[in-house]
């Protein structure tokens, strides 16, 4: 089997290391080799490394391989090329196809998307879609992964032909443009228009006017009521 084979693999490997530097052969466990611990800076490092790497492999795929750890995605700041509103939209079109609700778009999930934005793919074409900007080898797309489609789309990095291309020309985000033809034109167009920063500080500006009224309409509503009720209880 296929853990077996990568097990052998490994051992035949550090044999060859051992040949190559003569030290005390290490506790060897019957199901998969122990790892060589070598001391900082030895001729064997990078054989360790090897190594290691070929243990996680095997790891991975037994299962229990520990979860490597996470780093903070923030879109703002990642895609500057994109306005806070684009951002937000396309979020939004990611979570209304994310059915299962685990920040995640698998393939059932990404073959039911395609089919309301009327464009079907096949089982393969979908496969290849997501393999096209799965950066983690998941068989999955995050919001992260879901991101790259419209910036290759807007970098001109998209077959025209092929079903990412499809998915940001038919995605809701730029239906409302005006003779503007294609998602990368769409987005050259919205790049052009503003310079990131200022497009950030228009938004959040507005963002805050918008709760700033939000607030006073909610006090007036209150001071409505609270008026009322003592005409009542007078």
């Amino acid at each position: 089997m296929a853990s077996e084979e990568l097990a052998r693999k490994l051992q035949s490997r550090l044999a060859a290391t051992q040949e190559a530097d003569p030290r005390p052969e290490p506790e060897q466990s019957p199901v998969r080799p122990k790892i060589m611990q070598e001391p900082e800076g030895a001729c064997g490092d990078s054989s360790s490394e090897l190594s290691a790497k070929l243990t996680r492999r095997l790891d991975i795929s037994e299962g229990n391989a520990a979860p490597r750890p996470t780093r903070v995605f923030n879109p703002y700041t990642e895609f500057k090329e994109f306005s806070r509103k684009q951002i937000k939209d396309m979020e939004a079109l990611f979570r209304r196809h994310d059915t299962g609700k685990d920040g995640f778009i698998d393939l059932m999930e990404l073959k039911l998307m395609m089919e309301k934005l009327g464009a079907p793919q096949t089982h393969l074409g979908l496969k290849n879609m997501i393999k096209e900007v799965d950066e983690d080898f998941d068989g999955k797309l995050s919001f992260r992964e879901f991101l790259l489609i419209f910036r290759r789309a807007a970098a001109g990095e998209l077959q025209e032909e092929s079903g990412l291309m499809a998915l940001a020309r038919l995605s809701e985000i730029n239906v409302s443009t005006e003779g503007v033809m294609g998602a990368k034109d769409f987005f050259e167009a919205k790049m052009q228009a503003l310079s990131v920063g200022s497009k950030f500080e228009a938004e959040i500006r507005e963002e805050k006017e918008e709760r700033k009224r939000q607030e006073v309409e909610k006090k007036q509503r209150q001071a409505a009521f609270k008026q009322l009720q003592s005409t009542f209880c007078s």
